[in-house]
């Protein structure tokens, strides 16, 4: 899979690009993301990217002429499954979304800032716009980073256990069971029992059930929506 990510701020997406998950499946050839700084379309000898806003109001907006200027130049090589807006305002992201992005083979990331993008760059390239919750952050850059790993996990190889993923929190609407390791006595809190019996059938139904009932506690509207 290939992203690219347009940013005013691409440090900001230096980190958590570059560690852990990420890291491994990059050094593996599975996911190649590059970040593209949007500075170097900016207008003028201060490479503006940001104005005022048309009928006033507090805060600047991101430019729709550099915006254009990157994304043509970029459309020009490849070709892009979708074109994404990172956006308080667009469709939470879930594990469904998730799933279904880590299926194309080309994506392209829109990091906001300020107050927004200029309307237009949305009208005419946005494909899909992201939010990652209800509240408001300084940029996309974030928001961008949380959605190519939460994308970037799933593809086959990345992980070592190719099941893993699949055990996820979120996967089958439900939330992921309690976990254990060494030691089984910690502190006179114990592993349960079923876990250490080696028995793989009633360790799969006793962690369903677990999922189930920790799903019914914390997020009962998952098995709600999910009827």
């Amino acid at each position: 899979m290939h992203i690219d990510i347009i940013s005013a701020l691409p440090e900001l997406l230096e980190s958590p690009l570059s560690h852990s998950i990420m890291k491994r499946a990059r050094a593996k050839g599975l996911l190649e993301v590059r970040v593209i700084n949007l500075r170097e379309y900016g207008l003028g000898r201060h490479a503006q990217i940001d104005d005022y806003q048309y009928g006033g109001g507090e805060g600047m907006v991101m430019m729709a002429e550099p915006l254009a200027a990157c994304i043509d130049e970029l459309m020009k090589s490849r070709s892009y499954d979708e074109v994404i807006y990172m956006t308080p305002d667009g469709q939470r992201l879930d594990q469904a979304c998730a799933n279904r992005l880590s299926l194309h083979g080309n994506l392209l990331i829109i990091c906001g800032h300020y107050k927004g993008i200029d309307e237009r760059i949305r009208e005419v390239y946005v494909t899909r716009e992201i939010s990652i919750g209800d509240y408001v952050l300084s940029g996309g850059e974030l928001p961008a980073a949380v959605l190519v790993d939460s994308i970037g996990r799933l593809l086959p190889g990345v992980l070592g256990d190719e099941t893993s993923a699949l055990m996820d929190s979120f996967q089958d609407r439900q939330l992921a069971p309690p976990v254990y390791t060494r030691p089984a006595d910690f502190r006179g809190n114990l592993v349960p029992e079923i876990l250490l019996s080696g028995n793989d059938k009633a360790i799969s139904e006793w962690r369903q059930q677990e999922a189930l009932r920790r799903t019914a506690e914390r997020r009962p509207d998952l098995l709600e929506d999910g009827k």
